[in-house]
């Protein structure tokens, strides 16, 4: 391995220790927004849907990823000869570029995120059983075909041929407005409506430990830096874009949910804040390597403010989005991928030209064709998954089970004593 490689490669590791941190920030972030009887449940949903991502991710779900599009097409991966990542290892790793494995391993924690994001709209009433088959079924038909067609690359060769919407479309997704936060939040879309409301919607509890939720949220913020910064593939000037950007629209994401907050309710809160930091963290992602500074701050200012709106759409259009996956991913992950046609500066590692920048209408086309696409495909066939689990093995509790509290129920476990000595 040359001295290039070597550097990349240390980078990368750095990066999946980072990006890993998400895990069980997600699950403290989604577990203290929860009511205290379900606190463990929700924590389990995020671990749970991770570890059966992560089995199909080494059977298969890598080669349906990454691998080689079928028939060229690229619609699916080819898995063949992928089992097990096997070949991977030992593989020759050309100049300055990092051994497959690993990219393999980073790109697994992606696709355990993304399930466990949209864990965030079913909070105190799903069956566990029901939540990892859904977990399953949802990374083999909609996660894995999604992100090989934003994230497998032609190669340069043109031995490799990867997915249409980074390659025949040309769209830009840095590290997944459209493959990961946009397709989580219509995922929890789905579901929440299959699921139905929680008793008692929209007056169901305050959340269980609000401390909690902000450490997670903060172990989130560590670990984009990984998740975006490790999406440069090295050490390069890409890498350091897309931290910086990161960091600048995860600041104004709160400063434009806290405005709003401030001025629409009259307080400003600390959930609202980390709230506001996750939306600019989203809006920012798919655009990290593609727009400035400047960029960032408009990016994250809107998503925040975008993000605490949309809160308002849960009573007014009927859905029970628990935790507000819908509001902080799905929202902010349309908005930051389309403003990308606008925002784009020339002079980022990406190089490209946004309208603001003087640049033509064809990248606005391939950002809305991209989004809708994605959009379209998720809502259909998380939708079908969710209809054939339901008349199978059933989506929901039973009522006792949910009044009751889903930790004590299924996992005979409680998060705090509260009997006294």
């Amino acid at each position: 391995m040359d001295i290039t490689s070597q550097v990349n490669t240390a980078w990368m590791l750095a990066a999946t220790v980072a990006v890993t941190l998400m895990l069980p920030g997600l699950a403290l972030y989604y577990g203290g927004l929860s009511r205290t009887k379900n606190i463990l449940n929700t924590i389990m949903l995020v671990f749970g849907g991770f570890a059966v991502t992560a089995l199909l991710w080494v059977l298969f779900g890598y080669g349906l990823t990454l691998g080689n599009s079928a028939g060229g097409l690229g619609i699916i991966g080819d898995p063949s000869g992928l089992f097990g990542l096997s070949s991977l290892i030992g593989a020759e790793t050309p100049e300055g570029a990092v051994p497959a494995i690993l990219i393999a391993g980073f790109q697994l924690i992606f696709a355990g995120l993304t399930v466990g994001i949209i864990a965030g709209a079913v909070e105190g009433r799903m069956k566990f059983s029901a939540w990892l088959v859904f977990a399953g079924l949802w990374a083999t038909l909609v996660y894995f075909p999604v992100a090989h067609w934003v994230f497998a690359f032609d190669s340069e060769d043109g031995s490799t041929v990867g997915g249409w919407i980074a390659n025949q479309l040309g769209a830009l997704d840095f590290a997944g407005g459209t493959a990961v936060h946009m397709n989580a939040g219509v995922a929890a879309l789905v579901l929440a409506l299959f699921l139905g409301k929680r008793k008692g919607f929209p007056e169901v509890g305050r959340p269980g430990n609000l401390p909690i939720a902000v450490l997670g949220g903060g172990l989130l913020l560590v670990g984009w830096y990984g998740f975006n910064g490790g999406s440069a593939g090295g050490i390069n000037e890409s890498a350091g874009v897309s931290i910086t950007n990161t960091l600048v629209a995860a600041c104004v994401g709160l400063i434009g949910w806290l405005l709003v907050e401030r001025l629409v309710g009259g307080h400003a809160t600390s959930l609202g804040a980390i709230s506001g930091v996750l939306a600019g963290l989203v809006g920012i992602t798919p655009a990290a390597n593609s727009v400035s500074a400047i960029g960032a701050v408009i990016i994250g200012l809107l998503s925040g403010a975008l993000a605490y709106w949309a809160l308002s759409l849960k009573e007014k259009l009927g859905y029970d989005d628990a935790l507000d996956a819908v509001a902080i991913h799905m929202f902010p992950g349309i908005f930051g991928t389309i403003a990308i046609a606008f925002l784009a500066d020339p002079a980022t590692p990406a190089g490209a030209a946004g309208l603001f920048y003087g640049g033509g209408f064809s990248l606005f086309a391939a950002q809305i064709i991209g989004v809708v696409s994605v959009f379209a495909y998720t809502f259909v066939v998380t939708a079908l998954i969710a209809w054939v689990i339901k008349v199978t093995i059933g989506l929901r509790v039973p009522d006792q089970v949910e009044t009751t509290g889903l930790d004590a129920t299924l996992h005979v476990e409680t998060a705090y004593d509260l009997e006294e000595a």
